[in-house]
């Protein structure tokens, strides 16, 4: 009967985020058509993530270990076992952020939108795009801009529950190059509510938990430290979702 109710709210959910699409997609059509209205994008997609998890019957409960100075760029790091991790990070990001995401994303109609223009895609298999991507990344963080990544690089599909993966060295060897700011986020019981796009085991409404970490400076780092800082960010994000 769970399973059956499941899957009833996977259906009701996939028809949330499709109706509510169409209604933003003109909405983000004309936002993404010039960088003078980026903020904008960037606050009707958050704005697009809160209606569809209320309408959902999926809410967030942010723990900050310390309060984030809205004046400063950081890298957010999270882990990655959810489509909703994408609306979380949305709501958490708040005004000038941009993400860094596998080139597929550029087949979806509406998230093409973002990744030609605000968000940068990488191809990981590819040195020369991952050499242009972290470029282009770079200069968004010269400009002020914050970056959300997923340091897995993709949802684990073989644990379930989900398992924390390796993380990619590169957005860490880029914090350090830049001197921001990371911070690394827990992303506690998401998958609980909805695992990867939640075709496979269904999905349900509740409270899901987010754990915001203090800021972890890189100034102190080298680049040969890059290895070092990702294990710790790693280790930080581990014990909150282990828990």
């Amino acid at each position: 009967m769970i399973r059956i109710l499941r899957k009833i709210h996977w259906f009701y959910s996939i028809l949330v985020i499709f109706i509510f699409s169409l209604l933003f997609y003109p909405v983000y059509y004309l936002f993404s058509s010039n960088e003078r209205y980026y903020n904008l994008l960037n606050s009707s997609r958050q704005l697009h993530s809160r209606i569809c998890s209320l309408f959902m019957g999926v809410f967030y409960r942010f723990e900050y270990e310390v309060k984030l100075n809205r004046g400063q760029n950081y890298v957010f790091c999270a882990n990655h076992s959810s489509n909703l991790d994408i609306m979380i990070l949305c709501i958490l990001g708040r005004g000038r952020f941009h993400f860094l995401g596998k080139e597929e994303l550029l087949n979806n109609p509406v998230l093409k939108l973002f990744f030609r223009t605000i968000d940068v895609p990488v191809n990981r298999d590819s040195k020369m795009s991952s050499f242009k991507a972290f470029k282009k990344v770079g200069e968004n963080l010269d400009n002020g801009m914050s970056l959300i990544i997923f340091p897995e690089g993709k949802i684990d599909e073989y644990h379930y529950p989900p398992i924390l993966q390796p993380f990619k060295n590169g957005p860490f060897r880029l914090a350090i190059e830049k001197n921001v700011p990371i911070v690394a986020v827990s992303l506690q019981d998401v998958w609980k509510k909805m695992w990867d796009d939640g075709s496979k085991h269904g999905t349900r409404p509740g409270l899901c938990h987010v754990y915001i970490h203090k800021p972890l400076a890189t100034a102190e780092f080298k680049i040969e430290d890059s290895d070092m800082l990702k294990d710790r960010i790693f280790a930080m994000i581990n014990t909150k979702i282990s828990e």
